[in-house]
């Protein structure tokens, strides 16, 4: 069942009973609950799920919104099963959940949901549905976990002619080498001066800075 639900209301049961509702005094065996949307909000349904309460049968039918605005009925299942016999107790208080792919017609754009219950047995003095909630549908971006920085990046393919230039992983190598090399020195160096080192760690700084700037060029 899927967590997100849409803001929606359930209006009260209609009863819909054949002949004089006055002098026919047999329990009616049809009930119509009408859930709606805020007043313009659509959705694109994955799920409508409901606990049943002694309903035999259920019939949805969807209010979708046309291409040209004109909003028209659809039936998108009819007379699904929830009781295997009405007269028992078997599925009268499970829950229930009615999935896109089992709907008659894509339910997108639905400005409204009709469920018509059905119970013919009178072994049961009311019935109905509970709990109904819309699930919408959750469209995923396929690229909502690429960071910015990282689809800015040049593609391989759109770099310019690298020829004549030094293999980049042979300079950051150099570098790196080096970066180790002036670190050892650095750390072995005495308070006192001690002539051809500190020209050789001079003469690597200078190596380190002008392979520094080579390989800055090169990235550019």
């Amino acid at each position: 069942m899927s967590v997100n639900t849409v803001s929606c209301t359930v209006k009260p049961a209609i009863t819909l009973q054949l002949g004089d509702a006055k002098t026919d005094t047999s329990r009616p065996g049809v009930y119509v609950i009408d859930v709606t949307l805020p007043i313009g909000q659509t959705v694109n349904i994955q799920e409508i799920s409901f606990k049943n309460y002694y309903t035999a049968c259920l019939t949805l039918r969807l209010l979708i919104r046309g291409e040209e605005g004109a909003a028209k009925w659809a039936t998108c299942l009819r007379n699904r099963c929830l009781m295997p016999s009405p007269h028992t107790e078997e599925g009268s208080q499970d829950y229930y959940s009615v999935y896109r792919q089992q709907m008659l017609i894509e339910p997108d754009n639905v400005l409204a949901v009709r469920l018509i219950l059905r119970q013919p047995s009178s072994s049961w003095l009311n019935f109905s549905v509970e709990e109904i909630k819309i699930h919408p549908c959750i469209t995923e971006d396929p690229e909502r976990d690429i960071p910015d920085w990282l689809s800015d990046l040049t593609h391989v393919d759109q770099l310019s002619d690298l020829q004549g230039l030094p293999d980049p992983q042979t300079v950051s190598s150099s570098i790196q080498q080096m970066w180790a090399l002036t670190e050892v020195m650095q750390t072995n160096q005495t308070t006192a001066s001690v002539g051809r080192f500190d020209k050789a760690a001079s003469h690597v700084k200078d190596l380190m800075l002008i392979y520094n700037v080579v390989l800055v060029r090169f990235i550019s």
